[in-house]
């Protein structure tokens, strides 16, 4: 049985196959990519499989080089290719004040800056160009809208009092492309994870 997503932390995902031996790329959501190999043996999302990382080196940032016991082959690696890998949160360190991990943003309420409900998180992403929540049952629009998490676009984080501050401009549509090519984009991602 899977552990309750509230209970694990997704450390990273597989990006593909590095060389002939086995190594592979690691997309790291850790706050140094080392770290990725920090906290025990990862498992996949399903808990299907576990993997016991070795960090090889830095490839570019948020971009490990890893090995692993499990990982036999060129082949092997490649197949892991978007496999999201997850550790018990009770392994990590407790968040600083002011701090907290993405995974802790899913369910919080967002409002915009007048106080205005502006629906829930539903998710957060990240396609390799920056984290993006997802927000969903937004008063007067269908559908879900993503939102590039900056200090921009999302300028408070309340965790005491479970919600987001989100700017309007943030999740207007203008002319649809920047928000259209982020949900197609988004899914397309739940598209390949589902098969």
């Amino acid at each position: 049985m899977i552990a309750d997503r509230k209970s694990r932390a997704c450390l990273g995902a597989f990006a593909g196959a590095h060389g002939v031996k086995g190594e592979a790329k690691l997309k790291t959501f850790t706050e140094a990519p080392e770290n990725i190999a920090a906290y025990g043996p990862v498992e996949s999302e399903d808990g299907a499989r576990s993997f016991t990382l070795t960090f090889v080196r830095v490839l570019k940032p948020d971009l490990a080089l890893i090995s692993a016991p499990e990982i036999k082959s060129r082949e092997d690696a490649e197949s892991l290719k978007g496999i999201r890998l997850y550790v018990d949160r009770e392994k990590l360190p407790s968040p600083d004040e002011d701090e907290f991990y993405l995974d802790d943003l899913i369910g919080l309420h967002a409002i915009n800056e007048s106080g205005n409900a502006m629906g829930v998180v539903s998710a957060v992403y990240n396609f390799g160009a920056g984290d993006l929540i997802e927000l969903k049952d937004i008063p007067g629009i269908n559908g879900v809208r993503l939102v590039e998490f900056t200090k921009e676009n999302v300028p408070m984080v309340n965790m005491e009092c479970g919600e987001i501050t989100v700017m309007k401009t943030a999740i207007e549509l203008g002319d649809g492309d920047q928000n259209g090519a982020a949900n197609e984009a988004c899914d397309d991602a739940r598209d390949e994870k589902d098969t």
